[in-house]
């Protein structure tokens, strides 16, 4: 009988979680800021589905949308919040604990 404590999958924070909106959180906690065409660029997705996961990102404050221009071209510039940035870094903690072996 194994008395391995429960995974406490509960700490695993959704709105991060999914694929695409993990491989943003990730470019951006290194990147910190980048350009729309610059993510669709890095994620492969559509212009539709980055749009729709960057606004569940920015409605949880992990991230800021700049619109703006560059010359007389509209541009979107992506931001990493601290809030995100913190969910980011608990995102990870709760992943390791999950991944680390027991004892």
């Amino acid at each position: 009988m194994s008395s391995d404590p429960l995974l406490n999958l509960e700490a695993i924070d959704d709105v991060i979680h999914g694929r695409l909106r993990l491989g943003v959180m990730a470019y951006l906690s290194a990147a910190n800021c980048a350009s729309f065409p610059e993510l669709l660029s890095k994620t492969g997705a559509s212009n539709g589905n980055l749009s729709t996961h960057l606004t569940k990102l920015e409605n949880a404050g992990y991230i800021r949308q700049e619109k703006g221009y560059k010359g007389k071209r509209p541009q979107t510039l992506i931001h990493l919040t601290d809030h995100g940035r913190n969910a980011w870094i608990a995102y990870l903690s709760a992943m390791q604990a999950i991944l680390k072996p027991t004892d």
